[in-house]
């Protein structure tokens, strides 16, 4: 059985886009050819490949389908810019952990040739979750948590991201201070970056082997979750690198002196003879060794 490609093209589209329309848009086409080419898709392959809703999704069926028209998409740009000299249109869908594109990630991209990548279409995701997206074909490669490579992925671990426990110092004051630590823990408020963020909770475990119930705050941004440990709203892990010169000015305090939590990452993606992967996955390993730990 053979696919066309303009609909491979336009079902991703519009799994990229949320919807019918906005894919009509991006395609420079109307909503109306859109449905077409997706009706006589799920018609080819006899499934529902797309939820119809707001965004739309991917069905089971469609995720195996999704990631064929990815592939598909970039070795056709590829083939194409072998051809004439240049990259037209290829965006390279990346998922990519907050913390680290707060920190050592984005370098890579800038080490990426220019006449290889039209642009990157970054997808923030946490670490123990970004393997998912690759599953469902929506980003080629992630930086992930899971060492276990997804169906049609290569593996290569990139370092330990380390984690501290922190607080201001009238916060450890008010919280922490005249009682056993495992019992304080259990009243003082935390930050979490969203429900996904178990981080906070890996320490406390670590610290009393059991499990705890504080109050807890959800500050869903990098940037302003630090701010709000700052602030003395709560405590919560932050990166090694971004605390150290505050853990020696003595404006910020570890909670847990000298407990920490290493989160090994890995980058996966998927196994095509690419040369755009095959430069990022270059530049990544390279930005990684400068900015995480090794060993």
């Amino acid at each position: 059985m053979q696919l066309d490609s303009s609909q491979l093209g336009t079902f991703a589209a519009v799994i990229d886009e949320g919807s019918f329309d906005l894919a009509a848009q991006r395609l420079r086409i109307t909503p109306s050819a859109v449905s077409q080419r997706i009706k006589a898709l799920e018609s080819r392959v006899g499934q529902v490949l797309i939820q119809r809703g707001k965004p739309a999704r991917t069905t089971a069926a469609g995720d195996a389908l999704l990631r064929l028209a990815r592939q598909v998409s970039l070795l056709e740009v590829e083939a194409i810019a072998a051809v004439k000299g240049s990259v037209e249109g290829l965006r390279v869908p990346i998922a990519v952990n907050a913390d680290s594109l707060n920190g050592w990630f984005l370098p890579a991209l800038l080490a990426v040739p220019q006449d290889l990548v039209t642009a990157f279409d970054l997808r923030q995701e946490d670490q123990d979750h970004s393997a998912e997206l690759l599953r469902a074909g929506t980003v080629l490669a992630a930086v992930t948590a899971d060492p276990r490579p997804v169906q049609g992925c290569r593996v290569m671990p990139l370092g330990r991201m380390r984690y501290l426990s922190i607080a201001t110092p009238s916060y450890a004051e008010r919280w922490l201070t005249g009682r056993p630590l495992p019992e304080a823990l259990g009243d003082a408020p935390l930050l979490v970056f969203n429900p996904k963020d178990m981080l906070q909770h890996r320490l406390m475990r670590k610290v009393t082997r059991r499990r705890l119930d504080p109050p807890v705050h959800s500050i869903p941004a990098p940037g302003p979750f630090v701010r709000a440990i700052r602030l003395g709203l709560g405590w919560g892990m932050i990166e090694e690198e971004v605390v150290e010169a505050d853990l020696a000015a003595g404006t910020l305090v570890e909670v847990a002196q000298g407990k920490y939590v290493d989160v090994p990452l890995y980058w996966q993606y998927w196994k095509l003879d690419s040369p755009v992967l095959d430069a990022l996955t270059e530049a990544v390993r390279q930005a990684a060794a400068d900015g995480l730990r090794t060993g």
